[in-house]
């Protein structure tokens, strides 16, 4: 999926317009420049187009140097990362220095620029706009983030220069690709290194090593994947101004790309709520999931069933979607990691899954003739047809008469036959209600 950044000097009205783009209030907007500290990341989709957004927001700090260091190490990453660059300038300040220092950067990069000048939001204000000519970045675009005046033609100049969705061809084309993710310092680069049988990942106590997204082809023990370790995913308030943003954005990114995440969990801390966001972040992109508890060897077995309990208590936490396959492990004492790529080829299976209809058919229509969807209003609903979508994720329409007549708890009914009749441990599968 392509990745659009949008960058500029503080108060411009980024989060404005990031916040247009996603669909949601999702960035804190005030008058106050440099509130925007926390990245946020978001997808738009505009004209049959998706494409992933993030706000690199601005900040002020005390001296105008660091602030104009810090601004430099935005739009360098902004650069390196992105497919094309969003740069938000502002009608009504002009042109000032730091928005010729970061159209320099611009200009020097080789990637897509789209010039947009926000708070046009008046007619005698678009001759104002002429004068970002001048900094040699193409045709300025009038837009209004606040109130949506221009976005649509700048959208659909934005949606041009995206590069073809259709990703290269590569030697390896076909091969699962699995993510490995997690909180820093959770053993994600050692657990790679212990697959791979070789120091292939620099490994430090200190949390936060990893900073790249780092790919390796695995074809051992009768597996054959591409290992994405990634870089840790910590609290948005706790992530630094600069690389660090960078790092997460590529995590993000491994997620988004990836057919199977492997969700590394700290044995000692347990389920926290950074790991939870990273499983729902998981659950979002319809990603199939792994749950290795690493660490294993430093608990102490004070009861004959703390594996047992503890598998319990973690699958208790990622309620709803429990059927995950729970792996504890050492990655110091190379204990149970292989079991950790077992289970992985067996959610992916399960993912790349392919039920015939007329099974499909035989086997839910008995199920929903037993137990049919509750009538209301005095309607009664009758399923008539079931048959499993064309998607990478587990995907399945039921026709019936009343769709809009199904709620979440009938739904889960259903998800959870398919899942006693056929296996799709550790895959998350979607439901979808279509008229008959």
């Amino acid at each position: 999926m392509s990745l659009v950044a949008i960058v500029g000097r503080p108060n411009v009205g980024k989060s404005t317009l990031f916040n247009r783009l996603v669909g949601m209030r999702q960035a804190i907007v005030d008058e106050t420049a440099g509130v925007t500290r926390d990245r946020h990341y978001g997808k738009c989709e505009w004209c049959g187009t998706t494409f992933s957004v993030v706000d690199t927001g601005g900040y002020t700090v005390n001296s105008e140097d660091v602030f104009e260091e810090e601004i430099r190490k935005q739009v360098m990453i902004a650069i390196e990362e992105a497919d094309v660059i969003l740069f938000l300038v502002e009608v009504g300040t002009g042109i000032t220095d730091f928005d010729e220092e970061i159209a320099d950067i611009l200009r020097r990069s080789d990637k897509p620029v789209l010039l947009v000048v926000n708070k046009v939001d008046s007619a005698d204000k678009r001759f104002d706009s002429y004068q970002f000519y001048s900094l040699g970045l193409g045709d300025p675009w009038d837009i209004s983030s606040a109130n949506g005046s221009g976005t649509g033609d700048m959208l659909d100049r934005l949606v041009s220069m995206l590069p073809d969705s259709k990703e290269e061809e590569d030697k390896h084309a076909g091969v699962p690709r699995i993510a490995i993710v997690g909180r820093p310092n959770a053993g994600k680069s050692s657990i790679t290194n212990a697959f791979l049988g070789e120091e292939r990942n620099i490994v430090t106590p200190v949390a936060g090593t990893t900073r790249d997204a780092v790919e390796s082809y695995y074809n051992k023990f009768g597996h054959e994947f591409i290992l994405v370790d990634t870089a840790g995913l910590r609290k948005k308030s706790k992530v630094n101004e600069d690389l660090e943003f960078y790092s997460v954005m590529r995590a993000i990114r491994a997620i988004e790309h990836a057919d199977i995440c492997i969700l590394m969990i700290d044995a000692q801390y347990g389920v926290e709520a950074q790991d939870m966001s990273i499983f729902n972040l998981i659950l979002r992109n319809s990603k199939g999931c792994v749950v290795a508890v690493n660490k294993w060897d430093l608990i102490e077995n004070k009861t004959g069933n703390t594996m047992k309990e503890y598998a319990e208590a973690i699958r208790k936490r990622l309620a709803p979607f429990s059927d995950i396959p729970v792996i504890f492990t050492s990655v110091i004492k190379k204990q149970r990691i292989l079991d950790v790529l077992d289970a992985a080829a067996k959610v992916y299976d399960n993912y790349s899954k392919k039920i015939p209809t007329s099974t499909l058919n035989e086997v839910m229509l008995e199920e929903i003739d037993n137990y049919p969807p509750p009538s209301t209003k005095g309607k009664f609903i009758k399923i008539k047809y079931i048959t499993q979508l064309p998607t990478p994720c587990p995907s399945f329409a039921f026709f019936c008469n009343l769709p809009q007549y199904i709620g979440a708890p009938y739904k889960r009914f259903l998800e959870n036959k398919l899942r006693s009749h056929f296996d799709f441990t550790g895959c998350p599968i979607r439901i979808f209600m279509r008229r008959k």
